[in-house]
């Protein structure tokens, strides 16, 4: 008997400190490095936007891939390939910690649609009011002090 499934994940997480490194003239080649590190771990990438201070990544997940070990991964890696290639004049790190939110398969063209224009819903709405806004809209139970490092 063969395994189906059909898991969509979109995984959001933040440049530590909050501070907006990512620029505009290498984050096209980040998102297709990071899209590298999905497609080699045997995912599906969907979807990947984001800001100078954090990103946004759909994921079509196969239920033998741990969540976890995939993020980590990404983050490791991409940390490694933003400083080899000094695209920031300081130390690139991501912060601790990630947000995943699933989806069903009726709701991917939104869920793209938001993630590909997330310049436009950003210039309307802060990181900080979008990402307690997916924790409330999930039911996520949370302490303010534990999540991202805000920049005010």
């Amino acid at each position: 008997m063969s395994t189906y499934s059909q898991i969509y994940i979109q995984v959001v997480f933040a440049v530590k400190n909050r501070q907006a490194l990512i620029h505009a003239s290498w984050e096209e080649e980040l998102y297709k490095y990071i899209t590298g590190i999905i497609q080699n771990k045997g995912q599906k990438l969907l979807a990947i936007n984001g800001m100078p201070d954090h990103i946004h990544i759909l994921i079509g997940m196969k239920p033998t891939c741990c969540l976890s070990d995939l993020v980590r991964e990404i983050k490791k890696a991409s940390n490694t390939f933003i400083n080899e290639r000094k695209f920031c004049s300081f130390k690139f790190e991501w912060q601790e910690g990630f947000g995943t939110f699933s989806y069903s398969h009726s709701a991917l063209d939104e869920v793209i649609r938001y993630i590909m224009n997330q310049k436009e819903h950003h210039s309307k709405v802060s990181f900080r009011e979008e990402y307690k806004k997916f924790l409330s809209a999930y039911n996520i139970e949370h302490d303010d002090k534990y999540l991202f490092d805000w920049l005010e």
